[in-house]
């Protein structure tokens, strides 16, 4: 790999800051080392020295060092250099939309291009029905009616398709929430441009790609035409470093990013990850942190690709792929330390994902129920860590607990795969000990609220902790309801205290 692929502590900035962990208990204290880095050197040419005065030329640029997000869409805008600000049209490579905005991105397509018309490319749309699926209501399942009519008129490849709502695995193609299931079935791949009607779109950052949410407007440009015009965000970059503590998951990464940096601190940036913590994490993680940068008004987040990267994408893909790096002068809006070795356990209070608390400080809140799921938390990696917490314990839940996968194939996770520690129990056995409700079919659930019917929806005003990543007001149904977000670890053992609770009283 070339030198410019690693993100060097001596990169030039526009402005750097250390930031203090405000999070943390306040006996703690730290210091950031920085590494240096060796960069070889070789000389490419000897010339003599200029003898006589030469005036600058007047044609071209100097090349200037480029971060992550800046390469991948001046390679998509078939551009040799881009900056911060510029406007250029980006050709797309993937095109995702579901259920809720894919009939109206459909609609504009055929209004502006003609009913007659054909997609750009067939097999770089990709159509998931996720967010309104398990229910009785006649327009959320006419939506996915129109999506099925459409890709069967344009021959769209991949249509992740469901028709037996009555048993979710009648349908092989049904895959589930779209994050997952675009990175399950190798849509995710490094220096790509994927863009999404779903705001969360921006998940896939974790390939190294550029992924962000758009209009149905822009959509059914994109469906026509395989181009959109868009605005070169300015980069912010998070540099993480320090061992993981056993728990201390993603979510609390991102919450405590979002905190200090409030809701609206990345609006229009994108948000890049280095740092030897975010090496550490898995494709999994890396997703977590990348899904909530939108709760930052960030335009895309993105993790460098590595061989936690290729080794995930290993059997998904056999589409070749390039990724991209900041170069080492790359210049970034702003650069954030954290030492991770030093959080705790955090919670986003009601109504903000910026409302950020240690889960400690929140003892005494009781609560009603507890959801663990969505594109956030609804991994299968976030059952096996809720499953580690209910395992530790021992102990039965004491409000309902809600489990929904993100996919079909989390589902399947949970009823086969072995939880470390556990004696070969599964999620699925360790949940019926404890008390939990049966993992229910996979799909967004009650993330986004949905019809009355949608399970564990809230239809009455109550006190839940979430793995969910918004807690605006209305959020999961009902406008007075109050949501903690919370990793899988404080969720369960939230869920087994009746209260919100910090899951170091489970896990040591």
């Amino acid at each position: 790999m070339a030198s410019s692929a690693i993100a060097s502590t001596s990169t030039p900035l526009i402005n750097k800051k250390d930031v203090g962990l405000s999070a943390l208990s306040s006996q703690a204290s730290f210091s950031i080392k920085s590494s240096k880095k060796t960069v070889s050197k070789k000389i490419v040419s000897v010339m003599a020295p200029q003898q006589s005065e030469r005036k600058p030329s007047m044609t071209g640029s100097v090349k200037t060092g480029m971060t992550m997000t800046e390469k991948i869409l001046a390679r998509a805008s078939e551009k040799s250099q881009l900056s911060p600000g510029e406007n250029v049209w980006v050709n797309v490579d993937v095109l995702m939309t579901h259920d809720v905005c894919g009939p109206g991105a459909i609609g504009i397509f055929k209004k502006e291009f003609g009913e007659d018309a054909k997609v750009w490319d067939r097999e770089k749309v990709v159509i998931i029905p996720d967010h309104y699926i398990f229910t009785a209501d006649e327009r959320a399942n006419r939506n996915v009616d129109i999506l099925r009519d459409f890709c069967t008129e344009q021959s769209i490849k991949y249509f992740y398709d469901i028709k037996d709502l009555g048993n979710f695995k009648a349908n092989p193609d049904y895959k589930g929430v779209c994050h997952v299931a675009l990175a399950q079935e190798g849509h995710c791949r490094p220096g790509e441009v994927l863009l999404g009607t779903d705001s969360h779109t921006c998940t896939a950052g974790a390939f190294g790609q550029f992924a962000t949410g758009i209009g149905n407007t822009d959509a059914g440009f994109v469906l026509g035409t395989g181009k959109l015009l868009l605005k070169v965000p300015p980069t912010l970059r998070f540099v993480m470093d320090g061992e993981m503590p056993s728990y201390l998951l993603a979510k609390d990464l991102i919450l405590q990013i979002i905190g200090e940096i409030s809701v609206a601190g990345a609006t229009y940036k994108a948000m890049e990850f280095v740092g030897t913590t975010v090496e550490s994490l898995t494709m999994e993680e890396r997703m977590t942190l990348c899904n909530m940068v939108v709760e930052a008004g960030g335009k895309n987040g993105v993790v460098p690709a590595d061989s936690t990267t290729y080794k995930y994408l290993e059997d998904k893909t056999s589409m070749p792929f390039e990724p991209l790096y900041s170069d080492e002068q790359a210049r970034f809006l702003s650069e954030y330390r954290f030492d991770i070795s030093k959080l705790e356990p955090l919670v986003a209070k009601p109504h903000s994902p910026d409302n950020r608390a240690l889960a400690r400080e929140c003892k005494d809140v009781k609560i009603d129920r507890v959801y663990i799921g969505s594109c956030t938390g609804g991994k299968t990696e976030d059952f096996m860590a809720a499953a580690k917490v209910f395992l530790a314990s021992g102990k039965k839940v004491k409000v309902p607990t809600f489990l929904v996968p993100a996919t079909q194939k989390v589902w399947m996770d949970i009823y086969a795969l072995p939880v470390p520690g556990s004696g070969g129990k599964t999620c699925s056995q360790i949940f019926e000990e404890a008390g939990c409700d049966t993992p229910t079919s996979p799909s967004c659930g009650a993330c986004l609220g949905g019809p009355r019917d949608t399970y564990a929806r809230m239809n009455e005003p109550q006190v839940c902790v979430s793995t969910t990543n918004r807690n605006f007001p209305g959020r999961m149904g009902h406008k007075e309801g109050q949501i903690y977000l919370a990793s899988p670890y404080t969720a369960a053992a939230s869920a087994l205290t009746g209260y919100v609770t910090d899951p170091r009283e489970f896990l040591q």
